[in-house]
C-alpha cells in the first residue's frame, strides 16, 4: 500500500497529469480510494486538488461497475463532514461535488446533501475553511448540472457578502450557471471587487479577480 500511495502521488504531481490519470484509472478502484483520501489532508495544494479530481473519476468508474461501492464512498465523505467523526473533513465537500459532476446517478441521489451544507436550517457547516470547500463543491456541481443546484441559488447570497474573498469568489462562480435573478444584485456589487483569489479549475490552480468571476456569472 505504501508503494501504491507513493506511485499515485508521483502521478498526480507530474506535469503530465492529464495523461497520468489514465494510469491511475487502470488500478483497482477500491485500492486507490484510501491513498486519495489521505491526499485531501496534504499541505501541497496541487496534490490535494488533483486527488479530488481523480477521486471523481475513480468513483464514477466504480458507480458504473457497482453502484453501491460508489455510495459507500459518498457516505464516507459525508461522515467526514459530520461533527461526530471527530476530525475535520478537508477535501470531502470538494470531492462530493467532483464525483457528482462526473456521475449523474450519484448526483441525483446525493446533491441535496451537499447543498444542505450551505443552508442555515439544514446541515450548515460553521467551520470557515470547510465553507470554502463546500462552495467549491457546489460550484463544480453547478457548472456540470445547474438544474440540480438552482433551487439553492438564494443560499449563495450570504457568501457573496462574506469578509472572506474566497467565499465571495467561489459563490459568484457557483452562481454563474444558475442565471437566477435572486443572485443578480449581489453579483453586480461584486463587479467593483478586485480582490484576487485562487480557484482550482481544469486541473490547475489559477488566479482570478472576483470582479471577473462576477462579470462572467452575469453574462
Amino acid at each position: 500500500m505504501r508503494h501504491l500511495k507513493k506511485k499515485i502521488r508521483e502521478l498526480l504531481l507530474q506535469a503530465e497529469y492529464d495523461q497520468n490519470i489514465r494510469q491511475t484509472l487502470k488500478m483497482p478502484g477500491r485500492q486507490v480510494i484510501n491513498p486519495l483520501f489521505s491526499f485531501f489532508y496534504s499541505q501541497n495544494e496541487l496534490l490535494k486538488w488533483r486527488a479530488v479530481t481523480t477521486m471523481g473519476m475513480v468513483v464514477d468508474n466504480l458507480a458504473k461497475q457497482n453502484l453501491e461501492s460508489a455510495r459507500v464512498v459518498m457516505r464516507r465523505l459525508m461522515w467526514n463532514l459530520n461533527d461526530e467523526s471527530g476530525g475535520i473533513g478537508w477535501g470531502s465537500a470538494e470531492a462530493m461535488g467532483e464525483i457528482m459532476a462526473q456521475n449523474e446517478t450519484i448526483a441525483k441521489e446525493f446533491h441535496n446533501i451537499l447543498l444542505s451544507y450551505i443552508v442555515k436550517d439544514q446541515n450548515y457547516l460553521e467551520h470557515e475553511m470547510l465553507q470554502r470547500g463546500v462552495l467549491w463543491g457546489v460550484g463544480r456541481l453547478s457548472h456540470a448540472r445547474p438544474g440540480l443546484v438552482k433551487s439553492t441559488a438564494a443560499h449563495l447570497n450570504p457568501f457573496m457578502s462574506s469578509v472572506d474573498a474566497h467565499k465571495r469568489g467561489f459563490a459568484a462562480w457557483a452562481a454563474g450557471p444558475l442565471k437566477a435573478n435572486i443572485n443578480k444584485e449581489l453579483l453586480k456589487r461584486l463587479l467593483d471587487d478586485h480582490s484576487p483569489i485562487e480557484l482550482y479549475i481544469d486541473g490547475r490552480i489559477k488566479e482570478f479577480k472576483i470582479n471577473r468571476l462576477a462579470e462572467a456569472a452575469l453574462n
